[in-house]
């Protein structure tokens, strides 16, 4: 549906200014915001539009390897509700002029509008630290909770995934999240790969990545009954009786030998690689059992996925929460991008699934 055919915003109205916003460029069609509020809130669905012309009802599937595509035809549509929780629904989209956006403090990039329906919530005040999204800046005396913190969270991750912005209801702030930012990739499958296995899969994008842990001492057990420091701290709890002791001592030792010569299957491990002064790069393997909801009720997904996430430590942590990261963050950042996605790719052709980025939104493996 072109920018014509959507109803205009009415920026006189004092409602438009006293909602929260979701400000997004040409190009970005209803379905792309349908299928990311799929992505996050399983009860998402089409209401009754706001104002008189066809109703559409029903979910449209998301456009990825798991699901295909629907075409569903075009026509001039007004204004439609997207339920998102019990008290909240994204409204819209509704056509802006560049004299609207500016009037609003958008991006002059902004070509459509939504607007987001649900009662203020607000808590205590933000607690110091990172501000990533600017949520903390953007509410100074009460940061938003339940059902407004779901759905404001919701609309940055949505304006980061689709280069938009977000204005916050009243106060007017606009947060414009870089898309940028978060770079962390997640390949989610049934298929489990062994330690060397997975090694061998990011040494094809990083040849001197090595399994987390590697060249650190085997343990070897606990301490000597007889290390004094044990003996001081277990003295006045201990088995008083001499044969006893040495029985269970006897019986403990045993039961360390065999765990040792018999360690369980590894349910979690890592993959690491130094990037020198771009910090880490890592590939955490674990099984997990909240799945994505568009992915949910596949017969692959029913007992839970084994999740392979790419994750960067860049050499300073805190900067990963900056609203505003320094220069050298962002230029680290730009040279590890794209060795995650070659992994995630990597890992995508090896095991399978679906690829999600930090947000849990769904990314098609043939874009990385």
């Amino acid at each position: 549906m072109s920018d014509e055919q959507l109803p205009p915003l009415d920026t006189q109205d004092p409602q438009v200014r006293a909602r929260h916003l979701l400000a997004l460029p040409a190009g970005v069609g209803t379905d792309e915001v349908e299928v990311l509020a799929q992505s996050r809130f399983t009860a998402a669905r089409w209401e009754e539009p706001t104002d008189t012309g066809a109703v559409r009802t029903g979910l449209r599937p998301a456009v990825t390897a798991a699901f295909g595509i629907r075409v569903v035809p075009a026509g001039p549509q007004p204004a439609h509700a997207l339920r998102l929780g019990r008290m909240s629904r994204l409204v819209g989209p509704y056509s802006v002029t560049p004299e609207d956006a500016m009037a609003l403090r958008l991006p002059a990039t902004t070509r459509t509008v939504w607007s987001l329906d649900c009662p203020a919530e607000r808590g205590e005040p933000p607690w110091p630290g990172g501000d990533r999204d600017g949520l903390k800046r953007a509410f100074p005396k009460g940061v938003p909770v339940r059902d407004e913190e779901r759905a404001l969270v919701w609309l940055v991750a949505t304006a980061r995934r689709l280069q938009g912005a977000v204005r916050i209801a009243d106060s007017g702030v606009v947060l414009t999240p870089d898309v940028d930012q978060a770079i962390d990739l997640t390949v989610l499958t049934d298929r489990w790969l062994e330690p060397d296995e997975a090694v061998a899969v990011v040494r094809r994008v990083l040849p001197r990545a090595h399994r987390s842990g590697e060249g650190v001492p085997p343990w070897s057990g606990p301490p000597h009954p007889d290390d004094a420091a044990v003996r001081a701290a277990l003295g006045p709890f201990g088995v008083q009786d001499a044969a006893e002791r040495a029985r269970l001592s006897a019986e403990a030792d045993a039961y360390d030998r065999w765990m040792m010569a018999h360690p369980p299957a590894a349910e979690a491990f890592g993959v690491e690689a130094d990037l020198g002064v771009d910090g880490i790069l890592v590939v955490e393997v674990s099984e997990r059992q909240e799945v994505p909801p568009l992915l949910r009720g596949l017969p692959w997904t029913a007992n839970g996925v084994v999740a392979y996430r790419v994750h960067w430590e860049p050499a300073d942590v805190t900067e990963l929460e900056a609203e505003r990261p320094s220069l050298e963050h962002r230029v680290a950042r730009g040279r590890t991008s794209p060795r995650i996605q070659a992994i995630a790719k990597a890992l995508h052709e090896a095991v399978g699934g679906e690829v999600a980025d930090e947000a849990d939104f769904l990314v098609d493996p043939a874009d990385l």
